[in-house]
């Protein structure tokens, strides 16, 4: 069976990370895939600025929960300075939470250039951030003060050799990891992320890269691995199929205890159970629904009725009601898909 490695800075148990993504990693979701294997999870953006002004909303994204696994805290900022003054007052705050409410440090401080959408390069910062490498360099210097591993989420510019050079950039700054995601700023979400890029940097920068963007299947796993990139981050492909990690780990000859590998109805609906429940008690009735409807698609694939009760689940605006219609999953006479 293949133990850990070495990436970024950091000891993991597995090259398998749970991507950050904006409005969706939060303390409950980041439990729920750490217990099905995630080596690795980040937090949500967490704006600098609004550290600095001391924002209780803002603050009260940095809480991470104990039964969580190794946590990346992943914030942004359009300059060096206030994302140094952002990061002192998020690990001060953490500091606090270990000692009051049982939360945890974590374990390396990320920076997102990687953000496409207008809210967040308009103040320059996110991807806006791609066409300004010696901010970039600024940026990853403040941070390795802070004597933790420092890990850059980027994505590939419009052609190879600038992808590169702004790699290199990070490197000599001192970035521990450089997460690329193969798709352009301009592209956002749409089209294909380009693997190429993500081959092309790992063997030019050996060690340094990890790879995010359309990671599936196993099989998506396995090719980037293959071309040096580790670990490989999970995303949209995991919120699809949750399942997907311990599925593509089992592949890697890792341990996998048999019931996430082949989930049940009866399993996935207790799973769900109990990440709404621990959503609720965290962040409150609405974000648990809202939560558990992002992963509606992959809790209830191949069940039994699973449009029809996608349909009943987008409507409902309690968690009863959502677990209520997830249940009939359960029953003998649910319709076919």
């Amino acid at each position: 069976m293949p133990g850990p490695l070495s990436a970024g800075g950091l000891s993991l148990a597995n090259p398998l990370c749970l991507a950050p993504m904006a409005g969706v990693t939060n303390a409950p979701l980041r439990e729920f895939f750490s217990n099905l294997g995630a080596a690795l999870t980040h937090t949500e953006m967490v704006s600098c600025a609004g550290l600095v002004r001391g924002n209780a909303r803002t603050s009260g994204m940095l809480w991470a929960s104990p039964l969580e696994g190794p946590l990346i805290l992943q914030l942004f900022s359009p300059e060096a300075g206030t994302l140094a003054r952002g990061a002192a007052a998020a690990l001060e705050g953490r500091e606090e939470n270990a000692s009051t409410a049982g939360g945890k440090r974590p374990c390396g401080l990320g920076i997102n250039m990687a953000c496409p959408m207008p809210k967040v390069t308009k103040r320059g910062a996110g991807s806006a951030l791609l066409g300004r490498p010696a901010e970039a360099a600024a940026m990853v210097r403040a941070l390795k003060a802070f004597s933790l591993p420092v890990w850059v989420k980027i994505r590939r510019l419009e052609d190879m050799d600038r992808t590169l050079e702004f790699i290199e950039v990070l490197a000599e700054a001192g970035a521990d990891n450089v997460c690329l995601h193969g798709r352009t700023a301009a592209q956002r979400y749409e089209g294909r992320a380009d693997r190429r890029f993500a081959a092309e940097a790992a063997r030019r920068f050996p060690g340094l890269i990890s790879a995010s963007g359309d990671v599936f299947t196993a099989e998506d796993v396995g090719e980037y691995l293959s071309m040096g990139c580790a670990p490989v981050m999970l995303a949209r492909g995991a919120l699809s199929n949750p399942w997907l990690l311990p599925e593509a780990l089992q592949v890697l000859g890792y341990d996998v205890p048999p019931e996430r590998l082949f989930p049940t109805p009866k399993t996935r609906l207790a799973g769900l159970r109990r990440l709404g429940e621990r959503a609720r008690e965290l962040l409150g009735e609405h974000q648990a629904v809202v939560l558990l409807k992002r992963l509606m698609g992959g809790v209830l694939r191949g069940m039994p009725g699973a449009a029809e009760l996608r349909r009943r689940a987008g409507t409902a605006v309690e968690l009863a009601e959502v677990l209520r219609v997830f249940s009939t999953a359960l029953t003998e006479d649910a319709p076919a898909v």
